[in-house]
């Protein structure tokens, strides 16, 4: 019990930093295929009602109440009546809208509205977000190996070391582009195109997404590096323990071994010698001495 202990917490140190990796994977995935990292709205003038609109998202130019002033006032007035909120999603590759009146959105480029100052920046941001998922791949499967593999002690210790250095610069490429993605969203906003600035905008929740998936990178890197140094550790501690008793067993040494030994070779050498009153006591003295 006291061996299969350590073992069988280390396995779960295992387990818990291979399913941070996955999940922050499955998260940074999602997240850089979605365009829901903001959203927003922007005023547009509201359109002339035509054919069967109805709704309070066009003014009604040709309605048999024209005659009535309230109308008339309505078509005239320049409150915020005449404008509707039209809102909108944008991510890292494409920006969605809504259209007034009607059914559906109208999506583009999200690089086509950066400002071209900007568009270098986003494009890094894009190359660290995709290396940021293969190198969370990579600490994936090698986190998956060294659950698997019982071989040698060692070789695990390696693999481990390896995944937590991975999975260390995954994190910090993936705060790098999200941070870089968010300036480039913030000059968008200020410097973009008349027809796309919005007037109110806030993260959603992909935005979030992406940032959980970091945590959960760090996470993961964290209990990764506390395994390897937890078994980095106890061998050092068993290493010593090794020595000390070597130690210990060198300064008792078993004075009894040379007496022993004594008593063998005299039987032996009791048999060849002629004399019988062959001085043994001396001869053992002098044999332990020798051995000593």
């Amino acid at each position: 019990m006291p061996v299969a202990a350590p073992a069988a917490d280390g396995r779960q140190r295992a387990s818990a930093a291979f399913s941070l990796s996955f999940l922050s994977l499955v998260f940074s995935i999602t997240a850089f295929c979605s365009s829901y990292w903001c959203e927003g709205a922007r005023k547009v003038a509201k359109p002339f009602c035509t054919g069967q609109s109805k709704g309070d998202h066009c003014i009604r130019f040709n309605s048999p109440d024209a005659n009535n002033s309230n109308a008339v006032q309505y078509i005239w007035e320049t409150g915020d009546d005449k404008f509707v909120d039209q809102r909108f999603h944008a991510g890292i590759w494409y920006s969605c809208e809504e259209i007034i009146n009607e059914e559906g959105e109208k999506c583009r480029s999200f690089i086509s509205l950066t400002p071209a100052a900007d568009q270098g920046v986003l494009w890094l941001s894009i190359v660290a977000e995709l290396l940021y998922i293969i190198l969370l791949l990579i600490g994936a499967i090698l986190m998956s190996v060294e659950i698997c593999y019982y071989s040698s002690v060692m070789d695990g210790l390696k693999i481990n070391a390896f995944s937590a250095v991975v999975t260390v610069l995954a994190g910090l490429l993936g705060m790098v582009a999200h941070m870089m993605y968010t300036t480039v969203f913030q000059m968008t906003v200020n410097l973009g195109p008349e027809d796309w600035r919005p007037h109110t905008w806030d993260y959603s929740w992909s935005y979030c997404l992406a940032w959980s998936s970091f945590a959960c990178c760090m996470a993961a890197a964290v209990t990764t590096i506390n395994k390897y140094t937890k078994t980095v550790l106890e061998f050092k501690h068993k290493r010593e323990m090794l020595e000390r008793n070597s130690k210990v067993n060198y300064k008792i040494p078993d004075h009894t071994a040379p007496e022993k030994s004594c008593n063998v070779y005299v039987n032996s050498f009791r048999n060849s010698t002629e004399d019988p009153a062959h001085p043994k006591r001396g001869l053992c003295h002098m044999a332990t001495i020798s051995v000593l």
